[in-house]
């Protein structure tokens, strides 16, 4: 029996070469048992015209898959499933459970449905990619980078990557961050002030576990980054919204207590607003009435292409009440996984007691590395490289706006890598990203930033850091294409 060639299909969100993806569509099938042992396969010419590809990539996937023993050869006649080929797993019959267990009292806390949304792991593969925080492999030094694992590898750093820290850090890579990263930020700390996370994440995470409990009340930005709102929502602490304008947080608009303010003061997230050095002093004279602490989220200070960032909150901090939070995770690429945090001794103590609990710290070879990448310079390099594309990418994008008409509603005075733009009223941007992603287009729908349970919805965020200068006009012009007049 012939298994019909219309069976056969490659899923778009497939990886690898094709060769290896028919390969595993057919050993899927086989496992599954979607396909029978003796059942006789499609011609390797049927099926290549069948999915657009060469024969010869066919034909040699049916010839990895002979070699496996999943199919066999048969003179004049094709290929088969082979008689040996793996069995699909037997799962032995059970009888029903007697009884049932009611999750929704079970589990303690929900992890789910929070406001973080999907997004498609292989982005790259789509033509026009305006998803923000992802990397261009085009920019990155991978020589270098290269180099530096491989250093970290030897034997002379077997010790770095290879021992037990416990609660401790890779002692240079909290030099680099004490003696050079930080002073660019106007920040002083000492090693003990510093504390290594995976990525300013599981910085945010460790910071309202150890700051917040039912009890205390924290302030976020509304619109804010929408995974620190899922963080705050399950540590069940009380959250108070504070809208944003043009300038960033309004401390006049602050409530009468709070114990714990969340702000992104130098690049707005995701409005990209700057706050001025007045209301940045105005926010700590309030938190200091307030006896409130503050959460700077640094996220993205690097990507100063346009003008010098201003001094971070914390550099203004007179009082010890503002726990810094910084990332190499936007800088290098996202998959590094490597922030800090930078606070009072007390904190980092207890953040760093926490995080031993957790996860111990993060992997030594990768702060090896890291610390390598930085201190030899590389990383430098990488930030300037970085800074030209993005200023091309942007001055490409603004004139690319404006000639299609459409709305900015917040870009970075100092750069950024991304544009906060609004759709006309009564637009839903979830929708349009929908169909603008069957055209091959990418965007993030504005919702998720919102606080509240009827958030506006014609909001959206274009980023440029992932997507090269020569396809950003193309890609806005059918973001145009999809918005009503």
């Amino acid at each position: 029996m012939a298994i019909p060639v219309e069976t056969f299909f490659l899923g778009p969100e497939g990886a690898g070469t094709l060769q290896a993806r028919i390969q595993q569509m057919i050993a899927e099938g086989i496992l599954s048992g979607r396909y029978a042992k003796g059942e006789r396969l499609p011609s390797s010419r049927s099926l290549a015209a069948h999915l657009g590809v060469s024969r010869m990539t066919v034909t040699l996937a049916y010839a990895d898959l002979l070699a496996n023993d999943y199919l066999e050869a048969r003179q004049r006649s094709g290929y088969y499933i082979s008689a040996t080929a793996p069995e699909p797993p037997r799962f032995a019959s059970r009888p029903p459970a007697t009884s049932s267990i009611d999750w929704s009292r079970a589990l303690g806390r929900r992890y789910t449905g929070g406001a973080t949304p999907e997004r498609p792991l292989n982005w790259a593969d789509y033509p026009y990619p305006f998803l923000y925080g992802q990397t261009d492999p085009k920019l990155f030094d991978h020589a270098n980078w290269r180099h530096c694992a491989m250093r970290a590898l030897g034997t002379r750093d077997f010790h770095a990557q290879a021992t037990d820290y416990y609660d401790q850090d890779d002692p240079q890579l909290i030099e680099f961050i004490a003696r050079h990263t930080l002073p660019r930020r106007g920040i002083l700390a000492e090693p003990d002030e510093i504390l290594v996370t995976m990525g300013a994440q599981n910085a945010l995470w460790l910071t309202a576990q150890v700051l917040l409990t039912q009890r205390r009340t924290a302030v976020v930005e509304d619109p804010c980054y929408h995974g620190l709102r899922d963080i705050l929502t399950q540590s069940r602490c009380h959250t108070a919204a504070v809208p944003v304008d043009a300038r960033g947080l309004p401390p006049d608009l602050l409530p009468d207590h709070a114990d714990v303010i969340f702000t992104t003061p130098s690049h707005q997230c995701p409005t990209n607003a700057t706050m001025p050095m007045a209301r940045r002093r105005a926010l700590l004279s309030k938190a200091r009435d307030m006896e409130a602490l503050i959460v700077e989220d640094d996220y993205e200070f690097e990507m100063a292409f346009l003008n010098a960032p201003s001094p971070s909150l914390k550099s203004l901090d007179r009082d010890g009440r503002v726990i810094y939070v910084g990332s190499f995770s936007k800088s290098i690429f996202p998959g590094l996984r490597l922030g800090y945090l930078v606070g009072p001794r007390p904190f980092i103590r207890e953040a760093r007691a926490l995080r031993a609990s957790v996860l111990r710290h993060p992997p030594g070879l990768m702060q090896r590395t890291a610390a390598y990448f930085l201190s030899l310079g590389h990383y430098d390099s990488l930030i300037r490289r970085m800074s030209r594309a993005y200023a091309e990418r942007r001055r490409v994008m603004e004139a690319a706006l404006a000639q299609h008409g459409l709305t900015v509603a917040g870009r970075g005075v100092h750069g950024g890598s991304s544009i906060w733009m609004r759709a006309p009223e009564g637009v839903d941007m979830g929708a349009v990203a929908l169909t603008l992603r069957r055209q091959g287009v990418l965007i993030e729908p504005g919702a998720s930033f919102f606080h509240g349970d009827a958030p506006p919805r014609n909001y959206y965020r274009l980023a440029y850091s992932s997507i090269p200068s020569e396809r950003i006009g193309a890609g806005l012009a059918l973001i145009a294409d999809a918005l009503p007049d």
